[in-house]
């Protein structure tokens, strides 16, 4: 098995591959939102926190809508921000499980609050959910 660890490469500000992020920033929200930028990321954080382990395939059908190229990127990205690890089992056909990192799960944990606030809105507005 291989784990692969977050890159230390320099900072930037991009989320290129091998990139790390790291401001300037003005306030702790906006160094959170830059981890946690873009649509699919913290659906694929409360995936991996509500199912522990995910291989590709199974992020995949839990989050409907996503592309591939999208899907691939935002964990690479989630990678290199340390919020999750990717162990790639030495198989045949390979097997790559993604899991949370602490620091990813506490960010999940962090984002609780304003999942709260989505489920009110999603009921003040009346607005459908996706089963």
């Amino acid at each position: 098995m291989t784990t692969t660890a977050p890159p230390t490469t320099s900072a930037g500000t991009g989320a290129a591959r091998g990139t790390v992020r790291r401001g300037p920033y003005v306030c702790g929200l906006d160094a959170a939102m830059d981890v946690v930028s873009g649509k699919w990321k913290s659906l694929i954080l409360w995936e991996l926190e509500d199912h522990g382990v995910r291989r590709y395939a199974e992020l995949k059908r839990g989050l409907p809508g996503v592309s591939d190229k999208v899907l691939a990127q935002q964990l690479r990205e989630m990678e290199a921000d340390g919020l999750l690890v990717r162990e790639v089992f030495p198989e045949v056909p390979p097997r790559v499980e993604y899991s949370l990192t602490v620091h990813g799960s506490t960010l999940n944990t962090a984002l609780g609050a304003l999942g709260e606030w989505g489920r009110e809105r999603i009921g003040r507005i009346g607005a459908a959910v996706v089963a």
